[in-house]
């Protein structure tokens, strides 16, 4: 099958659907705020050392890569599904496509900002703690908490939670979204598990990224207005552009085929071309037949030039003569007739 034929197909629909845009219900808000105070409550625990950091010490030391270590190889590749570049390149993909498909910035637009959120407010709280990770811990039983580390919450829990959960917040049937819903749950649970037992984050790093995510998720609605803005703004520079090339391609083209003035501006006149352009133009022509003037110099008879005709080029010197005619001989290349002397026969007759 043609390319051509295959695009056109695409391109049948006459208007793209409907897209359901979430907005912040009750139920979200009450999700939202519930989500938000077991954030609050996870960097509590941490800074306070309670149980939770002495959970995070007992996993550590249990050291689950050992105790399963066929399960290494293929956690390895697994946990790749929560980090950034891969994640935002899939997704960014499929999203992508969608929005050719169904002619809107929106899912693109929407998939920015998720991912601008989540690398303001995640790496703002990790710079802030700088909680040390399993690896680099100094002493058993503390928080690691302000040690210049970066590693709470959980960044790779936190993406999966984002990148996968983006493709269920924008579905467009009821059905898709819990299909998505749940194949995004498996993997950022899955992701999360995954640093635990590699040993490169703590309980409550997870705990915190699976929060930080979620929350990113649920306030997603209230940045709707912005993005359909954003939107509108891009179309319309879009649409600016695109007259500007109809009307650059509309301009009809210069009569003769000469150069556009503008591209080779023509110099100032100058004070000599101007006094040329107001006199009359004159054009020496020696006569044979003229007299000398007593200082025994050639006088010159000057014509008044004749103005041109429209499209007439004419030549205003004398005509040659034709070759084998005898000329009369010239005064400044025959001198003075000497008395008793005649004059020599030119030769060619």
């Amino acid at each position: 099958m043609r390319t051509d034929r295959i695009f056109a197909r695409l391109d049948r629909e006459p208007e793209p659907p409907k897209i359901e845009i979430p907005g912040m219900s009750r139920t979200r808000t009450a999700i939202f705020g519930s989500t938000l105070a077991f954030y609050i409550a996870i960097v509590w625990a941490v800074l306070i050392t309670s149980w939770l950091v002495a959970l995070d010490w007992k996993i550590m030391l249990f050291r689950p890569y050992e105790q399963w270590p066929e399960l290494h190889p293929f956690l390895d590749y697994f946990v790749v599904l929560g980090q950034r570049g891969p994640t935002a390149v899939m997704v960014a993909a499929w999203l992508g496509w969608r929005s050719w498909r169904q002619h809107t910035l929106r899912p693109l637009l929407t998939l920015g900002t998720s991912l601008l959120l989540l690398n303001v407010t995640v790496g703002a709280v990790k710079l802030g703690l700088g909680r040390r990770g399993p690896h680099y811990a100094t002493e058993i039983g503390s928080a690691e908490m302000f040690a210049g580390g970066d590693i709470f919450p959980s960044g790779h829990t936190a993406n999966a939670v984002v990148t996968w959960g983006i493709l269920a917040y924008m579905a467009t049937t009821p059905r898709a979204r819990r299909w998505l819903s749940v194949l995004s749950a498996v993997v950022a649970l899955g992701v999360g598990a995954t640093t635990v037992y590699l040993g490169t984050h703590w309980v409550s790093d997870v705990l915190l990224g699976w929060a930080a995510g979620l929350l990113i998720l649920l306030s997603l609605p209230w940045f709707e207005p912005l993005i359909g803005r954003t939107e509108a703004w891009i179309f319309t520079v879009r649409e600016t552009w695109r007259d500007r090339r109809r009307l650059g391609a509309a301009r009809p083209a210069p009569a003769g085929g000469r150069l556009s003035p503008g591209l080779f501006p023509q110099r100032h006149p100058t004070a000599r071309s101007v006094a040329q352009a107001d006199g009359p133009a004159r054009e020496p022509v020696a006569a044979g037949s003229a007299g000398r003037s007593p200082g025994g110099a050639r006088a010159a008879v000057h014509l008044t030039q004749r103005p041109h005709a429209a499209h007439t080029a004419r030549s205003e010197r004398t005509p040659v003569t034709p070759a084998g005619s005898r000329r009369p001989p010239h005064a400044d290349r025959t001198g003075a007739a000497r008395p008793g002397t005649s004059p020599r026969p030119v030769a060619g007759g």
